[in-house]
């Protein structure tokens, strides 16, 4: 890795973090719209970018009130959907792998924590969490990817 790279992983790191802390009421817990989401598209930009995702990913999980559990499976949940878009050639697809992986494990995570409200179903609660990283990634992640694409200074800040 060269040090531009690893530079734009830090920045991305730092924005994705700074993002999900600073919403922190939004960014954790049963109904949970995480924004700095729909950053994880980088990943299908530009495979380099899976790095910067998943330590900005991890480092915003320090905050969360669920402790080592969601830093370790919370984390986990993102890597595998941003490592995931390394391998898609479609932007729709690629905005899903979060939608699906998160979905699934971080319903399971707080389950397993506890956390679902007792009126919600283990299904249910993952279709609200798949529901916030459907906003993230697809409503406002592909359209903000796109636009940000078009820019050569962003283009080419992100992507060479």
């Amino acid at each position: 890795m060269n040090t531009r790279t690893l530079v734009i992983n830090a920045l991305i790191a730092a924005v994705y973090a700074a993002l999900t802390i600073a919403l922190a009421p939004l960014s954790y817990g049963p109904i949970q719209v995480r924004l700095s989401e729909c950053m994880t598209l980088l990943a299908f930009a530009d495979r380099r970018r899976v790095a910067g995702l998943t330590v900005g990913c991890l480092l915003a999980n320090l905050a969360s009130p669920f402790g080592l559990v969601d830093i370790v499976i919370g984390t986990l949940a993102t890597c595998i959907a941003v490592y995931g878009m390394r391998y898609t050639k479609n932007i729709f697809v690629a905005a899903l792998l979060p939608v699906a992986s998160n979905g699934i494990i971080i319903a399971l995570e707080l389950a397993y924590l506890g956390e679902l409200p007792p009126e919600l179903s283990l299904f249910a609660m993952m279709a609200y969490i798949a529901a916030g990283e459907l906003v993230s990634t697809v409503i406002i992640g592909i359209p903000l990817l796109r636009l940000a694409l078009r820019n050569t200074v962003i283009r080419k800040a992100l992507t060479e």
